[in-house]
């Protein structure tokens, strides 16, 4: 007795998530499978602090832009019907005036912003060329208690919890003037999916359209410990960028046009979140330090 495999209803709730122990690939799989979906997870081989490999420009267009292209190949040459989202990032705009939108041009100031760059493309010649569902969400900042600790606000947030804990009498950063449009990161995997949900495939800016400065960010971690940051934060050039993105802010108007997407989290609750988190970590009772709303 033969049977029919109906592959498109055997897939519509199967879902590959690249690099799925990171921020965004672990709260896309907490919302897919809450949604129902059969989740499979992709990582590397190890998960040790060892960056030796992943600081050279080479590597990152390896694995963020060829790493691209070979899953979109795979797709079209597999031939079952899928849609694929492409993580692309704000610091491809690097240079450009903000707000950012679809429209704006790239000017990319890092080997990282590139090899993006070089995916965003080829997203764009599968979907063109070949006829994919292939969306890429052009994300801005998007942080939570999650984010690796060698970016600038988990480094802000921790380094509070290690002052608080006596662990720590300094936090060294690099520039405090970079303007940067965050939000959360569990707010921005739900446009992730909510871009895959359309009848055509497109792009799609992810953005809160607000623009603070790192100093604006320290500023308001700092306070809600009730602590002058400017006796404790100490500006070292070994943190600056050799060609440094001045000011990233999206527009993500298309976005809520088309996708009914809106940020649900306030920058407030977004910094007090990841507080709780890294002076729990550290020891610290966070009832006791943190300022009440």
């Amino acid at each position: 007795m033969s049977q029919t495999i109906d592959f498109k209803e055997v897939m519509a709730k199967t879902a590959l998530i690249t690099g799925i122990t990171g921020q965004d690939g672990s709260y896309l799989a907490e919302l897919l499978l809450g949604k129902g979906y059969e989740v499979h997870g992709v990582v590397r081989r190890s998960s040790t602090m060892n960056r030796g490999r992943i600081d050279q420009p080479e590597y990152t267009g390896d694995a963020d832009g060829l790493g691209t292209t070979r899953l979109l190949e795979a797709i079209r040459t597999m031939g079952l019907p899928t849609r694929f989202y492409q993580a692309s990032t704000s610091e491809m705009f690097g240079l450009s005036p903000a707000p950012q939108s679809e429209t704006t041009s790239f000017h990319p100031r890092s080997p990282y912003a590139v090899a993006k760059l070089y995916a965003h493309w080829m997203t764009v010649n599968y979907r063109e060329a070949h006829n994919l569902f292939a969306c890429s969400g052009i994300l801005f900042n998007h942080e939570s208690p999650r984010r690796g600790e060698n970016f600038v606000t988990r480094k802000v947030t921790r380094g509070i919890g290690q002052i608080l804990a006596g662990k720590a009498d300094k936090l060294r950063l690099g520039n405090m003037d970079a303007k940067r449009d965050w939000g959360h990161a569990r707010d921005y995997v739900e446009a992730m999916w909510l871009m895959l949900q359309q009848d055509q495939a497109d792009d799609y800016v992810i953005a809160t359209g607000e623009m603070r400065s790192v100093r604006d960010f320290v500023a308001a971690a700092f306070a809600m410990v009730s602590l002058d940051w400017q006796k404790y934060v100490i500006v070292d050039e070994a943190y600056m960028r050799p060609a440094d993105v001045h000011e990233l802010r999206g527009d993500a108007s298309k976005a809520t046009k088309l996708l009914g997407w809106k940020p649900k989290t306030t920058f407030d609750e977004l910094v007090r979140e990841m507080l709780e988190h890294d002076l729990d970590a550290e020891g610290v009772d966070p009832a006791q330090h943190l300022v009440r709303d």
